[in-house]
């Protein structure tokens, strides 16, 4: 699994090896599915503070679509978690939705007539 991070904030770029390391271990299980992951991380407000600290996870599937995953937080390892949180929950539900698909496929009882 590839895990690009982007940032241009400077508490961003501390935090790099940090969410790479909790972005491999939340996935860890799925990673085989996953080629490449983008982390985006942004403090929207700048140094006004507030609820301003956002975190984009995009996971990236083998032979399918982008899942998108977005957290916002007064903490970047708050918004990390959340965005984590968001991005495997989505991709449990998107790997699992496809096995469902796959499986009545394979029954020929349950083909529409």
């Amino acid at each position: 699994m590839e895990v690009i991070v982007e940032t241009r904030h400077p508490e961003g770029q501390a935090l790099r090896r940090a969410a790479e390391h909790r972005l491999r271990f939340v996935l860890r299980r799925l990673a085989w599915r996953i080629p490449r992951v983008t982390l985006r991380l942004a403090d929207t407000n700048g140094p006004r503070g507030g609820e301003d600290k956002e975190v984009q996870v995009t996971l990236q599937l083998a032979g399918g679509p982008p899942l998108l995953a977005r957290a916002r937080a007064r903490e970047w390892h708050a918004a990390l978690d959340g965005a984590l949180d968001r991005a495997s929950q989505r991709l449990r539900r998107t790997l699992k939705r496809s096995r469902q698909r796959l499986h009545e496929r394979s029954r020929p009882d349950l083909q529409p007539a």
